[in-house]
């Protein structure tokens, strides 16, 4: 029943005194396939440009034959097998899960300017590397990669319980009160520690700039479970986001059950940006970008607007890498600058606009 009412609702007339519905640009169900099969090409060919594109320059036969042949020889084959290829498959795992868990934030929270860092899950995987490092010493990023992740699942699971604790449960806006005090509470335990600690800040600083380099394929294949279940409990939790941006008395009377509705979104958002996190470091505006460029192009329907937000996260943070390759050659400007770079200003453009609520 709420899948089919979600389906028959997605593009409804909005309750009166709200705020009209608005259609994307790709208005019927045909244009909208025929749109993410415009953002697969796109794909292919940012992860085309991820490998062939770097501070060395390679030819494009050099970079085929690597890539079709394995016992091609040399120093560039070694570059474009072990360095290249593994960074283009962790930016589209980790662009996938900061696209959909940014159109998934903003469904629940009803918030344009929603993040996936909402919920303390960036706080508390940099609490958790800060601690490492100071106290086991460690450096690496495989070692870095389940601290940040366990410190991210332990912020989202306190945010969650300090957010429904109240008498009206877990709402968006307790959950976002929540996240941003226990957020303050754990950045300020960050900086205590690396004000007092100069090792620690040498080492942790590599990690929270958020970056693709040096990161080898075991980091991806670690957080590759988590990416999957966290992108299977999207697409079961896109139908019901339709029905609760109707109301949640709307969306009860159609049967959907709110709360549980709630848990799976945010377990996916945790699952997903848990991962990111931990694997690349916080990565910004990836989450706070994506989703308003997907909802232009295919209106306030989940069900297109998740796989849409997952294609253009993948394109916009391959992108973004490869330009950090080039500008500063022959050094490598990492990818969560060059994302600030972009973000900032799509972000106050954002805050000017008059209906911010308008979702």
């Amino acid at each position: 029943m709420p899948q089919r009412a979600a389906a028959a609702l997605a593009d409804a007339p909005a309750p009166p005194g709200g705020d009209q519905p608005r259609r994307g640009l790709l208005r019927s169900a045909g244009t909208r396939i025929g749109g993410l099969w415009l953002l697969l090409a796109l794909t292919v060919v940012v992860c085309g440009l991820s490998i062939a594109v770097g501070t060395r320059a390679i030819g494009l036969g050099t970079v085929w034959q690597a890539l079709t042949d394995s016992g091609f020889p040399g120093d560039e084959a070694v570059v474009i097998r072990e360095l290249r290829v593994p960074r283009t498959l962790l930016g589209i795992l980790v662009g996938l899960s900061l696209g959909v868990a940014g159109a998934l934030m903003q469904g629940h929270t009803r918030n344009p300017l929603g993040d996936p860092g909402l919920l303390g899950v960036a706080a508390g995987a940099s609490a958790a590397v800060v601690l490492a490092i100071f106290i086991l010493g460690v450096t690496t990023p495989a070692g870095d990669v389940w601290f940040a992740f366990g410190g991210a699942l332990a912020g989202s699971v306190a945010v969650f319980a300090i957010g429904s604790s109240g008498r009206g449960g877990a709402t968006p806006v307790s959950l976002a009160l929540a996240g941003a005090a226990l957020s303050a509470l754990l950045y300020a335990l960050v900086r205590a520690v690396l004000v007092s600690d100069s090792q620690t800040l040498d080492s942790f600083r590599f990690w929270v700039v958020g970056s693709l380099a040096g990161r080898d394929a075991s980091i991806a294949w670690q957080v590759l479970p988590f990416i999957v279940v966290g992108l299977v409990l999207a697409v079961v939790n896109a139908p019901a986001l339709n029905l609760l941006g109707l109301g949640e008395d709307v969306a009860r009377g159609l049967g959907q059950h709110v709360l549980l509705a709630r848990v799976v979104g945010i377990a996916s958002i945790t699952l997903l940006t848990g991962a990111a996190t931990a694997a690349c470091g916080p990565i910004g505006f990836v989450g706070l970008v994506v989703p308003h460029v997907a909802r232009a192009l295919t209106g306030p329907d989940h069900r297109w607007l998740v796989p849409c937000s997952a294609l253009l996260g993948v394109i916009l943070l391959l992108a973004a890498d490869v330009v950090g390759r080039i500008v500063v050659r022959p050094g490598e400007l990492q990818v969560g600058i060059v994302l600030a770079l972009v973000g900032a200003p799509f972000f106050i453009a954002l805050v000017r606009r008059k209906r911010l609520v308008g979702l």
